[in-house]
């Protein structure tokens, strides 16, 4: 199975990193941090490019909130330097759930373990 790992490395990019962004990183690369999902994040010497090496599946909405600004060049100090501050009513961040068992569904949805029983719809019949 570790052939196959391998091979999967070396020419997909959604199994983790690619052998030449591995390259890339060791060569350039300068670690800065991680966020909360495990995601490592690098920038060049010069800090003028920015990456990340996701821990499992590379899906952007990973990504918490404070680093999304950072690897945007919304700010130029990483959350590791200087933490951004968060209200009390702000929520964890969450990754999109859409296409999951876990998407959001409304009240009535069919998608719903429980749902709801309608008497203000009639089904429309052919005569």
């Amino acid at each position: 199975m570790g052939i196959v790992n391998s091979l999967l490395r070396a020419v997909t990019w959604w199994n983790g990193q690619t052998l030449n962004t591995q390259l890339w990183t060791w060569r350039k690369g300068v670690k800065v941090g991680e966020d909360s999902q495990g995601n490592v994040f690098y920038e060049t010497r010069d800090k003028s490019r920015r990456w990340v090496i996701f821990n499992g599946e590379a899906e952007a909405s990973r990504i918490d909130p404070d680093w999304h600004g950072w690897m945007h060049h919304t700010w130029n100090e990483p959350p590791t330097a200087k933490p951004l501050p968060h209200k009390p009513w702000e929520k964890p961040h969450q990754e999109n759930l859409t296409g999951t068992p876990l998407a959001y569904a409304p009240k009535g949805s069919i998608r719903r373990s429980d749902p709801a029983v309608r008497s203000d719809y009639e089904a429309w019949t052919p005569e």
